[in-house]
């Protein structure tokens, strides 16, 4: 059996790992206000320089179970560490970046360093934190991890502007070396079951996970009904439902789908599939809104995400700890009806000459109830399986996270292509409410998904030790 972590031990995991998974998460999106400038320099055109950012989603949403799964098999803490060495030697690759085609390799490279860490750092997490304590724990993780998601433009603005856009990658590297050390000498080693890679499950949900994102990349830009579209579409579902098929008769499934079998499981993931599919899409449309009409430059338009985005430092931990008290359902409900109220709050009153002020409330209450939900769904989703599967569940949910980001973007920006434009004011105006609207839309579907979790089980509940 595994000995108890102490105080200082804990700590130290809910440190390292929230550092990680900062890191990660600020580089998902960190190069998007360099992309000028990386333009003018290559001479690339906008359709090739996308990929600076796809390149990373691709790689990190095909690999991200394999992550988990080798994290399993090889041990968390070790394959945690490569995880973050792959990610620093794919930074420095950027950095070094002579063409646009050398850097979107890089970026790709970075994705997959991420997809070892990402769930590596919530199985780690999980582990070291008792059924009382996680719910905390995972409120500051949350919190630190989703702040890198929503500052990473400002950030590689103010970078960008202030040392150039090659200091985006640079600042990596210092950082995670000192990250490495400390993860090798100060965090204790885990593994998951020791059972045999499912090479085959991992090439099918690669391909479908491939196909789905891809045509969710693509659908805009070549046209929802175009062949290239429908056909990756179609051939998403089919290897998805493959793969669903052969882990059912899998001996060691990469994903045991007796997980799904749990109230708790699948109704905290299609809830957080939903609110992260309405989150992703505004942190897309709204620094764009707030520099195309609003006149900000993208730092200004950064910094004034901030009533959003400072919540989850003061409401996440907060959210953490009241699920012990009153269970997840009731946070992941009020929370998501909160960020459906706040962002419909915005939708309705957009309008070319709207004062930024009138956007302070809304963001606040958005922002909160988003905050409120995260910890609980995470909770629920970890707290209902065994320890030894934590490392696939938290892979798991990643997954349903990036692809739920994923589509909240197509279909936001499709829904603002739809009714409106970049042309003028006016029009902007018109698409990004139409867009708003329908990400509070995705948030009261997230909180109607949240209603089908089980109550709070009031019985006292003995810690089961966990086995390392």
């Amino acid at each position: 059996m595994q000995e108890p972590y102490g105080r200082s031990e804990k700590n130290w995991v809910l440190g390292l790992t929230s550092l990680a998974s900062f890191m990660m998460a600020l580089d998902a999106l960190i190069v998007t206000t360099a992309l000028a400038t990386i333009r003018s320099q290559f001479g690339s055109p906008v359709e090739t320089l996308q990929w600076a950012v796809n390149a990373f989603n691709l790689s990190f949403a095909v690999l991200l179970l394999a992550g988990a799964a080798l994290g399993d098999r090889f041990g968390r803490r070790r394959m945690f560490a490569a995880g973050i060495a792959l990610f620093v030697l794919a930074s420095a690759g950027c950095a070094l970046s002579a063409t646009a085609g050398w850097l979107i390799a890089s970026r790709a490279a970075q994705g997959a360093g991420a997809a070892l860490v990402m769930p590596l750092a919530m199985a780690i997490l999980s582990s070291a934190f008792g059924r009382d304590e996680r719910p905390r724990a995972l409120g500051i993780f949350s919190g630190i991890t989703g702040f890198a998601l929503i500052i990473g433009a400002a950030v590689g603005g103010f970078i960008t502007e202030s040392l150039g856009w090659r200091w985006i990658f640079w600042i990596n590297l210092p950082i995670g070396v000192i990250a490495i050390v400390l993860v090798l000498t100060r965090l204790r080693e885990s593994f998951g079951p020791a059972v045999a890679l499912d090479i085959t499950g991992l090439l099918l949900v690669a391909i479908a996970a491939l196909a789905l994102v891809w045509s969710l990349l693509r659908g805009n830009s070549a046209g929802w009904t175009s062949p290239e579209v429908t056909s990756t579409i179609i051939a998403g579902l089919v290897f998805t439902v493959a793969f669903v098929l052969f882990e059912l008769r899998a001996a060691a499934p990469m994903v045991p789908m007796r997980l799904f079998a749990s109230r708790s499981f699948a109704s905290a993931i299609v809830a957080s599939l939903l609110f992260y599919a309405a989150m992703y899409g505004v942190v897309f449309l709204l620094p764009q809104f707030l520099q195309n009409t609003l006149g900000f430059s993208p730092f200004g338009a950064g910094l004034r995400l901030l009533p959003w985005t400072a919540t989850l430092f003061v409401t996440a931990p907060i959210a953490g700890a009241a699920v012990n008290k009153f269970g997840e359902r009731p946070l992941v409900v009020a929370g998501l009806l909160m960020q459906a109220v706040g962002l419909g709050w915005i939708a309705v009153m957009v309008a070319p000459g709207l004062a930024y002020s009138a956007m302070v409330a809304p963001l606040i209450l958005a922002g909160v109830g988003v905050s409120m939900a995260m910890p609980a769904a995470q909770n629920a989703i970890l707290g209902s399986v065994m320890p030894a599967e934590m490392g696939k569940a938290s892979g798991v949910f990643n997954m349903g996270r990036f692809l739920g980001g994923m589509f909240g973007i197509a279909a936001m920006v499709a829904t603002f292509s739809a009714n409106g434009s970049v042309d003028s004011a006016a029009t902007f105006s018109r698409g990004f409410a139409a867009a708003m609207m329908l990400a509070a839309a995705l948030s009261l579907a997230g909180a109607l998904a949240g209603l089908c979790l089980p109550a709070r089980q009031r019985v006292a509940v003995t810690e089961v030790p966990q086995n390392s």
